[in-house]
């Protein structure tokens, strides 16, 4: 109805304009007919084109005005009316309508006719038609051409903006011309433009009206009081033949809809800068808005002052006095002078100072946020890059840049791209500046799309996520690190991640995503479990956690002149762990053989990937001389440099024979020539035999090499040369030419012997293998292990079953065990205790080498820890609290092999000085302990227990002599302790003796390297570690962990406990892997390299003899010093030199592998009794002492020696009735020590399966 009344208007006015220009075009053909008639009510005035529209100097502003006004509120009058007239129309009708259903109703007569059967004369009225009418189709047409759902509304919407903003532009350039002047429509080309714009409002405006379901609120709208203000007055000086400028500025209202047709065009996509683009517009448009409406008055004047107080004032200089009115600037050279003006400059002065001030900010953050954390990474051709998300915080990623970036890697060529929400401060932005050439941060979240896209993801060499160590609750943390990886895999499913878990148990959720493949590089460092493994290790050979964690974070080196224990361990901490692939003039070699050229390049290697036939990639550690090299094998080093570790790829024998200075071994240009499998096999039975290739009769004298040098640099023990040539007629006689490394093995775990068919001949047949325990072990009726082989198992008992009083444990009288005090109530998280007890009850231990493991805390914390713990056998628990030293003296803490302190309390608290205060306060309380001397005699002489590879009936039936301390602890700082922490600047409180400054780095200080506290933040480098190399972390965690795998991992996810399984040669095979150990010096059989000795002779005699694997020491902090007491404090030296002089109290770091004779001693055979006589003769330990290396100890050494088995041997028959799962009956070992045979020890290593020593970890291709 309104668009009706107005659209009458217009053309009320075209018609009248039509009527005005016949007069003219009649006067102008006879001017002389045109007379005034002043006595008629009708006054006509004459126009020519001679005569200027002004002539009389009459301004028609209010005709303008009043077209505008007239249509608006006419309009407005109109669309009220007919809002009055429906609402009345609809009370009468309703109010008629009500009595006649009401009568109808009430009439029986009615309900009868209802109910009577209509005959063909009567028919129902019609109902009416559902069909939808006219105007609703129109409305919903009107509806979807304006609402840019289509491609047609977009475009009609975006091409009304684009005209309003023409339209705009056209009043800036009228702006320059007077506020009212007579212009010729056929002759002004601007207002013939202006024109058709508005031609085209007016049908916009029609189709609005149309689909506008509440014409009344359409009609209020802003853009329809624009409509109205700006087209009519177009028509009007159509018909006046002259401008006014008038209300055309309302224009640059329309630029607030700017942001809505971006967001058509899908131009603006994110919050941010749809916020700014809707702030800018809103703040131009009122700006320009409220110009125009200053140039209009000042121009014109007041009305009731006849315009006479106008002043001339141009466009751009009003919007100059709107900006400086608004900013309370006012330099006062323009100023309002109007009293119009001025009135509306006191009102906007308001509204303008508010949104000046809200504004203005409010963009300049936006902006300067865009241009400094937003926009896209632009990838570098040639260099890649990795994103870094997660937990992002100054010490996180201090840590991970400083391990990243470390000088001793030669081959970081890689930008990282840190993405965040939240922007970083003003220390973490200097930290990026510092490293701004490799290093950028992008704001945002890798939850959205967007984002990752932002950072290239789908380009991305990897995406490391990094976890809040410190939170309190591991499981959110761990829980929204897990959601980081569904949004990147569900991004670009192809990426790898690396990403950091703080509980165990949640890494099975990662199994769940459908894309994440640990087989392509996708890795889960969880730091719970690499924590307790740690530690778990130190238990074992107390300070490995010290030295494998320098082992795996790099280190520079720090050169000390003076001769104190610093300087040692500083070396030691500039080794690292690397990995490169061996060279080709490897290929056939035996580990050991390997072992010791590349030592003699100085570099040790501990481990190699090996690729079985089905392309099964395994981690050997320390795998022994079965093991043969294969072409691309990837070895594992303890290096100081990368460089360094280069010289096991370049060496060249052809090239670098005659070299004696390793570190001019660079790459050769020849064409390296490969010596044939044949030649290699000699080779290697020349270095068994200790012989050069000359002397040996293995050997024939096509063959040469450099052996020579080796002998005379590394001289071996004599071994018998009747196996070497054994092993070499058989391989002549199977392989007359060359013998791939693929064609060692049959059937996966077979193996070829000498004198039988692959077909017959088993690694796992207990029959071949003297002096083992296998059949025993075998018995199908008995559950010993998990199903996978790898860790010792028990039934589930009930927690009442293993807990023990203060009064029993007294009586226990434990000894050589492992007490754990946990701090930890209900509400505490589970720290995992699984992962601690796990490493120390793998099933390369035998049963009796098992340590007692006894936990000291709160009941209810254990009961929730219990149900992982169930399956494990030798636990125990005293309900308790680790403060209270009656507690402590009720387990024999003086007689403990390691007391482990942890806490589960420490993320709770806010002040971080404050997180380890119960660690540190139970173990000064530990420290501050006397015990007294005579009850530790006796409690040793009562009851004892074997570490692994010792026993102490026979101390020198074993190199191996696990943790040497005396029998009884008088005071507590002498108890080996390890405690956790969580703040790396609380470990000056734990010795008071030491003058560590707060600020030194962790790895620095003297408890850290003793071994005696270890905190998670040195697990942060593994990240790095990772990233250059996934192997890594397999081979750490198959170092800490006792031997998890991925296949554990899965069954753990589905049960959350181990599963007991019979034993199989399968699983039975998976025992013989590698332990780490201590070698002690001051007796056995290295006793007389101990005193003086070298590092590198013991390192020989320890491989060559015993296929043991040095790697550190562990010695006396004083030793260097020639004191009358001694600290008994220990450091860590990692990798020493060869010529590195050996004290006699020094423990060798080593790995060595599984002993198949030593359970036998402990156990009870069923055919023990026929085979004693044959065991006894021909099967010994291979790590059994030869009688010649005792013959020169002290008469004095051998009586104290002695008396000590003595009184060991008092009490190995006593067994603790508080285990119910261990063994009934024991017996005392007691073997002959005697040499074994070489033909015997190469028998023995004949039938040992490549593929069964460590289970396969992970498959990846051959990278060669």
């Amino acid at each position: 109805e309104a668009g009706r009344s107005a659209l009458g208007i217009n053309i009320v006015a075209v018609l009248l304009d039509s009527s005005m220009r016949t007069s003219n075009i009649n006067n102008n053909i006879n001017p002389d007919s045109s007379i005034l008639i002043s006595k008629m009510e009708d006054v006509v005035i004459p126009f020519s084109s001679e005569v200027p529209c002004d002539n009389n100097g009459q301004r028609m502003w209010w005709a303008f005005l009043a077209s505008s006004m007239v249509t608006f509120f006419g309009g407005l009058f109109i669309i009220l009316l007919w809002r009055t007239l429906k609402y009345l129309w609809t009370v009468c009708c309703h109010c008629n309508i009500k009595p006649k259903e009401a009568q109808k109703v009430n009439n029986p007569a009615n309900n009868q006719a209802a109910d009577r059967p209509k005959t063909g004369d009567e028919k129902e009225p019609e109902a009416p038609a559902s069909e939808v009418g006219w105007m609703t189709s129109v409305k919903d047409w009107a509806g979807v051409m304006i609402s840019a759902q289509t491609l047609t509304g977009r475009v009609l919407v975006v091409l009304v903006f684009a005209l309003s903003i023409g339209a705009l532009g056209i009043y800036f350039i009228d702006s320059s011309d007077p506020i009212e002047s007579c212009q010729n429509f056929y002759k002004d080309f601007t207002l013939q433009i202006d024109m058709a714009f508005n031609v085209f409002f007016l049908l916009y405006f029609g189709l609005r009206f149309i689909a506008a379901n509440d014409k009344l609120w359409f009609w209020l709208e802003v853009n329809s009081v624009v409509d109205f203000f700006t087209v009519p007055p177009v028509f009007v000086s159509v018909y006046l033949n002259r401008s006014w400028l008038g209300l055309r500025f309302l224009r640059a209202l329309r630029l607030i809809q700017f942001s809505e047709i971006l967001q058509f065009l899908n131009i603006l996509k994110t919050s941010n800068s749809i916020k700014l683009v809707n702030l800018c517009s809103i703040f131009i448009s009122t700006w320009l808005t409220a110009a125009g409406f200053i140039h209009l008055v000042e121009n014109s004047g007041d009305p009731w002052e006849n315009f006479q107080n106008s002043q001339s004032l141009s466009y751009w200089e009003c919007v100059y006095l709107l900006m400086v009115t608004m900013s309370t600037v006012g330099y006062g050279d323009v100023y309002a002078k109007t009293t119009l003006g001025r009135l509306f400059m006191v009102f906007f002065i308001l509204g303008g100072l508010a949104m000046f001030a809200r504004y203005v900010p409010e963009i300049a953050a936006l902006i300067l946020n865009r241009k400094k954390y937003g926009g896209s990474y632009n990838s570098t051709r040639g260099r890649k890059h990795i994103v870094v998300c997660g937990h992002i915080t100054l010490e996180s990623v201090s840590n991970f840049l400083k391990d990243f970036l470390h000088k001793d890697r030669d081959d970081v060529n890689v930008e990282i791209v840190f993405l965040h929400n939240i922007s970083p401060n003003l220390e973490l932005e200097a930290l990026f500046k510092r490293h701004f050439t490799q290093v950028e941060f992008y704001q945002g979240s890798v939850l959205n799309p967007h984002d990752l896209a932002r950072v290239k993801i789908e380009s991305a060499d990897a995406c490391l996520i990094l976890a809040n160590k410190y939170c309190a609750d591991p499981d959110a943390e761990d829980a929204s690190n897990i959601m980081r990886v569904i949004s990147i895999k569900n991004y670009h499913p192809k990426i790898r991640i690396i990403t950091q878990m703080l509980q165990y148990h949640n890494k099975a959720h990662l199994l769940n995503i459908p894309s994440w493949n640990w087989k392509e590089g996708d890795d889960a460092i969880c730091l719970a479990e690499l924590k307790a493994g740690f530690i778990a290790q130190s238990c074992l050979a107390q300070g490995l956690s010290t030295m494998l964690a320098n082992l795996f974070s790099m280190r520079s080196f720090i050169e000390i002149e003076e001769d104190t224990w610093q300087k040692y361990y500083l070396e030691g901490v500039a080794n690292e762990m690397y990995t490169e692939y061996l060279s080709s003039a490897f290929v056939g070699l035996s580990f050991p053989t390997v072992f010791i050229c590349l030592y003699a390049l100085k570099l040790l290697l501990i481990a190699i990937e090996y690729k079985s036939e089905q392309r099964e990639s395994s981690i050997l550690i320390n795998p022994g001389n079965h093991v043969k090299m294969q072409e691309g094998t990837l070895g594992f080093f303890i290096a100081s440099d990368a460089k360094e570790v280069k010289r096991a790829f370049f060496y060249c024998k052809a090239c670098h024979d005659d070299i004696t200075d390793p570190k001019r071994i660079k790459k050769c240009g020849c064409k390296r020539p490969k010596m044939s499998v044949y030649k290699r096999m000699k080779l290697a039975c020349c270095f068994d035999c200790g012989r050069s290739e000359q002397d040996c009769s293995c050997m024939s004298g096509s063959v040469h090499s450099n052996m020579d040098t080796l002998q005379r640099a590394y001289p071996l023990s004599s071994v018998s040369v009747h196996d070497c040539a054994t092993t070499l007629r058989a391989f002549e006689d199977e392989h007359p030419s060359t013998l791939s490394p693929k064609k060692k093995q049959r059937n996966g775990g077979m193996r070829n012997s000498p004198n039988c068919s692959p077909k017959m001949m088993s690694r796992h047949d207990p029959l071949l293998i003297p002096g083992n325990e296998q059949i025993e072990n075998m018995d199908m009726n008995v559950k010993r292990y998990d199903s996978t082989g790898m860790f010792h198992w028990c039934p589930s008992k009930e927690i009442e079953k293993v807990i023990l009083t203060r009064s029993e444990a007294s009586m226990t009288v434990l000894s050589g065990h492992v007490v754990v005090c946990i701090f930890g109530d209900v509400t505490s998280a589970l720290v995992g205790l699984r992962n601690l007890v796990m490493p120390l009850r793998a099933s390369n231990f035998h049963y009796h080498e098992l340590k007692p493991i006894v936990f000291v805390g709160s009941l209810d914390y254990l009961r929730r820890e219990w149900e992982t713990l169930h399956n494990f056998p030798k636990v125990s628990i005293l309900p308790g609290t680790p403060l209270s030293r009656a507690d402590l003296r009720a387990v024999n803490i003086n007689l403990c092999d390691m007391c482990v302190i942890l806490s589960a309390n420490q993320n709770n608290i806010e002040d971080a000085s404050l997180q380890d205060k119960e660690c540190i306060l139970a173990s000064l309380n530990i420290k501050s302990m006397q015990f007294d001397d005579s009850i530790g005699v006796l409690q040793a002489n009562s009851q004892g227990f074997t570490p692994p590879g010792m026993d102490r009936s026979s101390p020198d039936s074993s190199p191996v002599h696990g943790f040497v301390r005396q029998a009884s602890v008088t005071t507590g700082s002498n108890i080996p302790i390890i405690t956790e922490l969580v703040n790396d600047s609380n470990v000056q409180f734990l010795d008071q003796d030491d003058d560590d400054d707060p600020d030194t780095e962790l790895y620095l200080t003297q408890p850290f390297a003793c071994g005696t506290a270890f905190a998670v933040s040195v697990l942060d480098s593994l990240m790095s570690a990772t990233y250059f190399n996934d192997n890594i972390l397999t081979l750490i965690r198959t170092l800490v962990t006792g031997g998890a795998t991925p296949e554990l991992e899965a069954l753990l996810a589905e049960e959350n406990a181990l599963r007991g399984g019979y034993s199989t040669p399968q699983t039975l095979a998976n025992r013989d892997r590698c332990r780490v150990a201590q070698l002690a010096l001051y007796d056995g059989p290295f006793a007389d390299l101990g005193d003086g000795g070298c590092y590198g002779d013991l390192f020989c005699k320890a491989l060559k003899t015993y296929n043991m694997l040095c790697f550190g020491i562990y010695r006396l902090r004083d030793a260097h010093m020639t004191v009358p007491s001694q600290c008994t404090k220990r450091y860590v030296i990692t990798n020493p030199p060869y010529e590195f002089e050996l004290v006699p109290t020094d423990l060798i770091f080593c790995l060595m592998q599984f002993d198949h004779n030593a359970g036998q001693s402990r156990t009870s055979l069923s055919h023990s009794s026929h085979s004693s006589h044959s065991s006894s003769k021909k099967s010994s330990s291979v790590h059994s002492i030869p009688p010649s290396n005792r013959q020169n100890r002290s008469s004095k050494t051998r009586e104290a020696r002695d008396k000590q088995n003595a009184t060991r041997m008092n009490r190995m028959g006593q067994e603790k009735k508080w285990f119910t799962d261990e063994p009934e009956n024991s017996y005392p070992r007691n073997i002959q020590i005697k040499p074994m045979s070489t033909h015997m020890a190469n028998q023995v290593n004949q039938y040992k399966s490549t593929s069964s020593l460590i289970p396969p970890i992970r498959e990846v291709e051959d990278e060669c």
